[in-house]
Formats: structure tokens, C-alpha cells, sequence
């Protein structure tokens, strides 16, 4: 399979299976395009018109080059791999500690419905942590790298707990050959300096919610009484941005039908001084007024597309900074399981709740079908977890003729459920803004590579 697209002034030319990738003059495109329905000489009697006939051979000799040592128009020899992949043990890597289901903002678009997640408030007991942290390590196998995030709600509400489970965990380090990397997901409204230069201790990224502009931030991100977050928050993430040295964190937003603009977001936060920025698109149902609709599509699109110019305009200088979805390792990255299966909700991810309960990842707690078990008995319902271990991108018919799929693995499966009842289809909005994703930070690259 061979993607081919222009992209602010580059001919790009993404061969799917291998991962090369190609930046072509015009014929050289144009002569891709035709290369495997047509014979040489049909190929030069179609262009002769547009390019001089010297040319166009010269470019079909390049391609049956290219051919030839296996970078365009090579096959997928990677679909036999899942039949193993299917058989491996499971090995649980990580959980997200719903180390509350509460939170003091009442987002508009909170999947967790103000942290309670379809159903009671609660935060996470030190004892149920312990044992989840005791579950991880049992679970975990051979692998020494093993991660948790605590994640709510807001969980510096239990902010006293996830301290005794840091303290914990870097316990169980020096008696078994473990190593937690910690991370924390906040809105900041209790961040102070005692939280900070804990954080700086002991995590190893934190996320921190916001959604740009004043105006849009404080329309999707207010707190209960309807007040505005922005101005409180800002100056705390900028501190903590800094003592972090602008590494190991993420300021992270949400756009919606409201900032179909959303690029000028991202500037925003960009000229606020953070330098790891991630602005993603709403999940929605198509009945919330927020909801990212089928017509926002080629403005969203465009913005795409802005974004990734302004970014290679300031590659470089003081202004520059990350973009998560535009941040493709073309080397090495992934490794050829998670290609092809994602993030490994449901096998190597798991959600657990306050009260212990396992769920596939944070999207599916409080849906009674994904109980998976508990942190004392373990998983259970092993049917769930075979389910999701078959859940890759040879699984899903729209995935398979797509060009992006080794690049999203194949989406989220909870997105895939909320809308079409099943693990195994993609969100098709989503899908949309991925490939755009794609082909931008591939363009980006070119762009640094030419440089």
C-alpha cells in the first residue's frame, strides 16, 4: 500500500508497509501514482504533456529502484505476526488509580461525568492502592519497567494517599527488581509548592488540563458554580512548567465545535511559554452541542495544516515547542506489537477504580459489562481480556485499508464501543483527524530533514 499526498508544499510518498517515506518532485509523484496499473509507455504518453519525456523515464527508473529494494510498493508481512501475538501470556505493564472519583471543576465534556463515573463519589483507600501496586507487580512477569498514573476526577483530592503509594512503591523497588514510573494527571486548582516539589521528586510526567484561550478554557472548564479555572491555573502551570524544565509534563486541552479555531489554542498556550503542548479533539455524541461534527472536518483540516507550518517556522528558535500528535518516530518507534495493537487496554493496561474494581481502561469504568474483577481476586472475567487481546488493526475492516494504521494501532477501542457498540470498528471522526495528524507530522519531518 503506497499513501500519496501534498502537504504545504511537499510531495510526500508514504509506502505503508515499510514505512518509508518519499519527498518526490512532480513527475516523480505523478509517475507513482500511475506505476503499478500502468506499463512504462502508458505512463510516459500520459505525461508527455506536462513534463519532458527524459524526465519521466528517469523518474519510472527511480521508482522500479525504489521497488526493487523493498521502500514502495512492498507487502504486509506483518499479519501472520498476530497469530502469535494472540497466544502470548498476558503481562500487565500498567494501571491508571482512580485515586478519586471527585473533582472540584464540572467540565462540560467530562467523560467521568464530574468524576464519578456513572456512579458514587469516592477516593481511593491506602489499602486498596497497596493492593492494586501488589497486583501490578504479581501480574507483571518478567518486565522491570512497570507504570501507574494516578488519574480521577482530580487526585489531589486524595492528594495524602498517593503519597503513601509513592512511598510504597519505591519500597517494593528495593526488594524486587521493579522500577514504577510514576505519573499524575491534574486540573491544578490544588497544586501548591509542596505538591510541585513532590511531583518533581517522584513523577515522571504529569499532565496538566487546560483548553487554551481564557474564553474557551473557562466555557468548557468551570468550576462548579460556574467560575472561570484559567486564571488561577495559568500561573501554577507556568511554575511548574519551569521547575520541571520544561520536560517530563504535558499541558493538555480539549477542542470542541466551539474552537473548530483550536490551532490558535495551541499558539496560545505555545506563547504562555510551555514548550510540551497537547490539544486534542472532543469525544462526543453527535447529540452534544459540542460535539466535533462531520462539517467542521475541512476547517479542522486547515488547522491541521497551520499548525504544522507555524511549527516549522519556529523550528529552531526560542518559540519552538512539541506537539503530541505531531511527535513520529520514523527510525525506531514503536515496536512492531504495539503497531499493531495500541495501547493494550484490556491486557497490559488496566483501570481500577477506588473501590478496587478492574475495568479494561479509565473510558469503560462504571460500565457493569467490562468488570474484569478485582485487585485481590484479580481478573476474572478472562473472556473480556481474550476479547481485547484480539483487538488490532487485521481485526478492524476499516483499519485494514488504511494508511495510518501502524501509526494509531488502530484507535481507541472505548471510542470504537461508545459509538458502534463494538471493540472492534473505529470512531470514523477520529479516524479522519488522525490521518490528517499523520500526514502532517510526516510533512514536518521532511521539513527538518530538508533543513
Amino acid at each position: 500500500m503506497v499513501h500519496q499526498y501534498k502537504n504545504n508544499g511537499y510531495d510526500i510518498v508514504l509506502d505503508v508497509n515499510s514505512g518509508a517515506i518519499h519527498v518526490v518532485d512532480d513527475v516523480t509523484y505523478d509517475v507513482i501514482g500511475m506505476f503499478e496499473e500502468h506499463s512504462a509507455g502508458e505512463i510516459i504518453a500520459a505525461l508527455k504533456d506536462r513534463y519532458p519525456e527524459t524526465e519521466i523515464k528517469e523518474a519510472i527508473e527511480e521508482v522500479q529502484t525504489l521497488k526493487d529494494n523493498g521502500d514502495l510498493f512492498t507487502e504486509d508481512s506483518y499479519e501472520t505476526y498476530i497469530t502469535d501475538f494472540k497466544k502470548r501470556p498476558t503481562v500487565v505493564k500498567a494501571l491508571c488509580l482512580h485515586i478519586a472519583h471527585d473533582c472540584n471543576l464540572a467540565c462540560q465534556y467530562c467523560f467521568a461525568e464530574e468524576g464519578e463515573y456513572h456512579g458514587r463519589r469516592a477516593l481511593m483507600s491506602y489499602e486498596t492502592g497497596k493492593q492494586a501496586l501488589d497486583f501490578l507487580v504479581a501480574n507483571s512477569g518478567n518486565r522491570r519497567n512497570l507504570e501507574v498514573d494516578f488519574f480521577g476526577g482530580e487526585p489531589l483530592m486524595n492528594f495524602d494517599v498517593v503519597k503513601q503509594l509513592v512511598a510504597y512503591g519505591r519500597e517494593i523497588e528495593k526488594t524486587q527488581d521493579k522500577h514504577f514510573r510514576f505519573t499524575l494527571t491534574t486540573n491544578g486548582v490544588l497544586l501548591n509548592d509542596d505538591i510541585m516539589e513532590f511531583a518533581n521528586k517522584e513523577m515522571d510526567n504529569v499532565v496538566l488540563s487546560i483548553d487554551g484561550r481564557k474564553e474557551v478554557n473557562d466555557r468548557m472548564r468551570p468550576f462548579r458554580k460556574g467560575a472561570g479555572s484559567y486564571d488561577l491555573i495559568v500561573p501554577k502551570f507556568q511554575k511548574f512548567a519551569d521547575s520541571r524544565n520544561q520536560e517530563k509534563y504535558y499541558v493538555r486541552g480539549t477542542f470542541t465545535h466551539y474552537n473548530t479555531d483550536f490551532s490558535n489554542d495551541v499558539l496560545h498556550l505555545a506563547d504562555l511559554g510551555f514548550k510540551q503542548i497537547s490539544v486534542e479533539p472532543v469525544v462526543a455524541q453527535e447529540t452534544d452541542p459540542y460535539a466535533i461534527q462531520e462539517a467542521d472536518l475541512p476547517q479542522l483540516f486547515e488547522e491541521y495544516d497551520k499548525l504544522a507550518a507555524e511549527m516549522v517556522k519556529r523550528h529552531g528558535t526560542d518559540k519552538d515547542f512539541n506537539f503530541f500528535h505531531f511527535m513520529i518516530d520514523l527510525e525506531g518507534g514503536p515496536c512492531v506489537a504495539k503497531r499493531l495493537s495500541g495501547c493494550g487496554s484490556g491486557t497490559e493496561y488496566l483501570a481500577v477504580t477506588p473501590w478496587g474494581d478492574l475495568y479494561p481502561c479509565h473510558q469503560f469504568v462504571g460500565n457493569e459489562d467490562f468488570l474484569m474483577g478485582n485487585v485481590w481476586d484479580g481478573v476474572q472475567k478472562t473472556e473480556i481480556r481474550d476479547e481485547f487481546k484480539c483487538c488490532n488493526v487485521y481485526a478492524k475492516e476499516k483499519c485494514r485499508k488504511c494508511f495510518a494504521r501502524f501509526y494509531c494501532s488502530g484507535g481507541c477501542a472505548a471510542n470504537s464501543y461508545n459509538f458502534h457498540g463494538n471493540i472492534l470498528d473505529a470512531y470514523d471522526i477520529g479516524c479522519e483527524l488522525q490521518r490528517k495528524r499523520v500526514e502532517c507530522a510526516i510533512m514536518i519531518k521532511a521539513a527538518e530533514a530538508e533543513e
